[in-house]
């Protein structure tokens, strides 16, 4: 008998679309180009009058938008409208290979199961199955809830990282369900790629499934006899908000009367997420790089190689220092000008954690010390040389996120801290394509 409990996986009932228009049905997580308004014009207009995604969700551009409580309720009488409509295809047990190839010809690979929300904690040194990556900011949670809170249907752009090297969870179940015709396949708005989805469901897949998942528990159980399944990569104030609502209630089920046992088999005890390996190549983790303004760049440069026992190397040019930064697992090149001229600044560490953990308290402890100074965080290197010329900016080039070491951080560490590292570029976020059953 296979207790995926264990794991903190359940067999989700999934439900997908009758019409697989995916161009117009699956839309870009809610939470991307939240001030770009042009871009959901955009979306609006390619899902035109077809059964959409859009209408299920929330897009973060309206979350402070007057109309935004009628905005709620449409969308939940969209999805009593799909669920009773003959919208989707019949329910079905299973979970969903996916491989989506991006826009910019990277493969990435995913499996849609449920996760238990009782084995997930988002709050700072958590031992739990499931952990956040990130720094939680709790009023971020509220508005969210009411989106989820009595939801008939839930969406996932929740996406969680396993730490399997030898590819054997994510890849195996997609070698055997490659061997059946796709669910759905087709190609994303906007230009955002294509997307093929195969079902696990049989029983030689859900063999493999667990075999992949209890080697991986193995590997990942600590001394201490605590396991670190999984790391939210991407929807971490998603999956907070939906333990949130979860514990909630529960605790009006029991008001209610109900039994232990009845609780346990509630749908909202469950989120609809996609794992993916981290060590899969078309995962890319780029970091987030930083900018000071109002600095005095050699005093905060001093202070850096102090507090982070770093070597002050001077850079001769713009490519001598972005080599040696990129080269690195955790140096730091500074970009800033003095008296019209370009620096180029590097402090070298012998830093074995994941570089942004150690940087961004110090960042944190220097600008409380020092009057006016202000942080920015900026995506790609062109930003940084570009801001870096400003007479009152120092650019913070940070190095690539090294992924043997991004498990161990978040085990002995905790969370990162905020805007540690984005996975890939916008249009590679998650599209919504799965449904589940949630409330009702």
């Amino acid at each position: 008998m296979r207790n995926f409990n264990k794991f903190g996986i359940k067999i989700p009932g999934i439900l997908l679309p009758k019409e697989k228009k995916l161009d117009s049905w699956s839309v870009i997580a809610c939470d991307q180009y939240t001030q770009d308004m042009d871009y959901w014009n955009k979306v609006s207009e390619a899902a035109g009058t077809n059964p959409s995604t859009l209408n299920l969700i929330l897009p973060e551009v309206y979350l402070g938008a007057p109309d935004r409580k009628e905005r709620l309720e449409k969308i939940r009488s969209s999805m009593r409208s799909y669920v009773e409509g003959n919208v989707f295809d019949e329910e079905t047990e299973e979970l969903v290979y996916i491989e989506r190839t991006s826009a910019y010809g990277r493969k990435r690979k995913g499996l849609v199961c449920a996760i238990d929300l009782d084995t997930y904690e988002w709050k700072p040194f958590s031992k739990n199955l499931i952990r956040a990556t990130e720094a939680t900011i709790v009023d971020r949670i509220p508005p969210r809830k009411e989106i989820r809170k009595n939801a008939p249907l839930e969406l996932p752009h929740i996406m969680l990282l396993v730490n399997d090297s030898d590819h054997i969870l994510v890849e195996a179940c997609g070698d055997l369900a490659k061997k059946n015709a796709p669910v759905y396949d087709g190609d994303l708005m906007l230009g955002a790629g294509h997307i093929t989805g195969w079902a696990v469901k049989s029983e030689e897949q859900l063999d493999a499934l667990y075999a992949g998942l209890d080697k991986i528990f193995e590997k990942n159980t600590s001394a201490d006899g605590t396991t670190f399944m999984f790391a939210v990569g991407d929807g971490n104030h998603s999956l907070a908000t939906a333990k949130a609502v979860w514990d909630e209630y529960r605790e009006e089920l029991r008001a209610q009367g109900k039994s232990e046992e009845e609780i346990a088999s509630s749908n909202v005890r469950y989120a609809l997420v996609e794992i993916v390996n981290i060590y899969d190549e078309g995962l890319t983790f780029e970091p987030i790089h930083r900018v000071l303004f109002n600095a005095y760049p050699q005093k905060l440069i001093s202070f850096l190689a102090d507090k982070l026992d770093g070597k002050i190397i001077e850079e001769s040019d713009r490519a001598s220092l972005e080599v040696n930064v990129k080269n690195s697992k955790a140096d730091f090149g500074f970009v800033y000008s003095i008296d019209g001229n370009l620096r180029f600044t590097r402090i070298a560490t012998e830093i074995t954690d994941l570089a942004v953990s150690r940087l961004q308290p110090v960042l944190d402890e220097f600008i409380s010390r020092c009057t006016g100074v202000e942080i920015d965080y900026i995506h790609g290197t062109e930003e940084v040389f570009r801001l870096g010329r400003k007479e009152n900016a120092v650019s913070v080039l940070l190095p690539p996120i090294a992924k043997d070491s991004f498990f161990d951080t978040i085990s002995g560490r905790g969370p990162l801290p905020r805007k540690s590292f984005s996975m890939g570029e916008a249009d590679e976020k998650r599209f919504y394509l799965e449904c589940r059953k949630l409330f009702g």
